[in-house]
């Protein structure tokens, strides 16, 4: 009977398995020394600000005009939280090198739920106030990849 494992193709596939480890680990590595250091707020699809990650700070994101849900609620939000200014709203706090939504006007919470991100390419969203609270970069609009 024939061998269709041969020495060669365990090798290679040795190999192979450790350049991806490599490459993976490359990549992982060089992702979080890289703009890592910036919190970008988009709002109704447009950029709203960035902030640096270092910088502790709590902030009201008013949602975009337009923005109309049945009964906002308040229940999620603390004393010091109180936010009278908008109907539609969430407050984003940035400490010790994490951000997280602590506040939302919106029925489902998800965004509070979601909890604390702090490396690149981690997102906080909310759908019905149409925010997006990201780590990364505040250039956007770079191609994912491309085909023909």
């Amino acid at each position: 009977m024939k061998q269709y494992i041969r020495k060669a193709d365990i090798i290679l596939f040795i190999v192979l398995v450790a350049v991806g480890l490599a490459a993976s680990a490359a990549l992982a590595m060089h992702q979080s020394e890289s703009a890592a250091s910036t919190v970008v707020i988009r709002s109704g699809g447009k950029f709203y600000a960035s902030y640096p990650l270092s910088k502790d700070m709590k902030l009201v994101v008013p949602a975009p005009s337009g923005t109309v849900y049945d009964s906002p609620s308040h229940h999620a939000l603390t004393e010091d939280d109180e936010c009278t200014e908008y109907t539609y709203y969430n407050v984003v706090t940035i400490k010790d090198g994490k951000v997280s939504v602590t506040g939302s006007s919106c029925k489902n919470q998800v965004c509070i739920r979601r909890g604390e991100i702090s490396m690149p390419g981690e997102t906080i969203v909310c759908l019905p106030n149409r925010l997006v609270v990201s780590i990364g970069d505040d250039k956007g609009g770079g191609y994912d990849s491309i085909t023909s």
